[in-house]
């Protein structure tokens, strides 16, 4: 089962999905799709509100930017890094492997 269509994922708009019991943060960058926890590490901050530059994801509340392709913190204040989750692209599905 899906949990995203590709058509539905706007490049520079993160949407963010629940998956067992999990909130996650999915952004698609070009026709890649990257998904990565959607807590930033550094406070209690929705990273799905954040603006997406390339492969970074900013925090919106500090300004602590990630990989979108490792969940690595990429400047302060975040120090740790975010989970990163495999996607899998079938036609216009998308899958966040678990």
């Amino acid at each position: 089962m899906s949990d995203l269509s590709l058509a539905t994922l706007v490049e520079g708009k993160p949407q963010r999905i629940e998956k067992n019991g999990e909130s996650i943060c999915v952004a698609r960058v070009g026709t890649e799709v990257f998904a990565i926890g959607d807590t930033c590490s550094h406070s209690d901050a929705s990273l799905s509100e954040g603006d997406v530059t390339g492969f970074k994801i900013e925090c919106w509340l500090h300004g602590a930017e990630f990989d979108l392709r490792t969940g690595q913190a990429l400047t302060p204040p975040a120090v740790a890094p975010v989970k990163s989750y495999p996607v899998t692209i079938d036609g216009d599905s998308v899958t966040v492997e678990m």
